[in-house]
């Protein structure tokens, strides 16, 4: 009977020093937070402050959201140079013929660029600069990537794309896009913050 009486005795004992140290890690716990510095204002365009979504998984099929302008993304061309990759999100607004497309790329930072075909310009990447509508545009760079397709994008599953690229002193650029040795097709666009739109995944 002693012996049932000391195993209690000691049973009692450990669970008293068990919830007295819990007791006190929690109330260290509950210091160390009351004593932590308030978070600091943070610019919400930031990249690791983005809450519109993930630019890197936008696929077809999903909705983007600029303040008032809605489009859907109709299709993708996910591109390959030397182990460098980036992706082309084609998307419309309402039925106008006008082709709308947004570029996303890291470089090494995530950078994001909206784009607007311009089918009038009857130009072709000849010469270091460029003017349209009163802006030199100089040339940044050039190459020759593959392309694969998802969704409806108008080209082939596969292929390859010839590109050239401008920008102007004060940020805007300017691209020219050959696909499958094709006719060059041009685009005026500018970069845009990764915050600045919403993404709602098609899923």
């Amino acid at each position: 009977m002693s012996n049932i009486l000391i195993i209690a005795l000691v049973f009692i004992v450990v669970v008293l020093i068990t919830v007295i140290i819990v007791r006190r890690r929690a109330a260290k716990a509950r210091e160390a937070q009351e004593h932590q510095a308030p978070a600091q204002p943070r610019d919400p365009f930031a990249p690791e402050r983005n809450t519109g979504g993930d630019p890197e998984a936008i696929k077809a099929g999903d909705l983007l959201e600029f303040g008032n302008e809605k489009f859907f993304v109709r299709g993708t061309l996910r591109i390959s140079e030397g182990g460098y990759d980036w992706a082309e999100h084609f998307f419309q607004a309402d039925q106008s013929a006008t082709r709308l497309w947004l570029t996303v790329e890291k470089d090494p930072d995530l950078q994001v660029s909206r784009w607007s075909d311009r089918p009038e310009l009857d130009i072709e990447p000849k010469s270091k600069t460029i003017t349209i509508e009163g802006t030199e545009y100089k040339l940044v760079e050039h190459g020759t990537a593959s392309y694969r397709a998802e969704g409806t994008t108008g080209l082939n599953e596969k292929g390859g794309v010839d590109y050239v690229d401008y920008e102007s002193d004060d940020g805007k650029l300017l691209a020219f896009e050959r696909f499958d040795h094709g006719r060059w097709e041009v685009s005026t666009g500018e970069s845009i913050p990764v915050g600045s739109f919403t993404i709602y995944s098609g899923s």
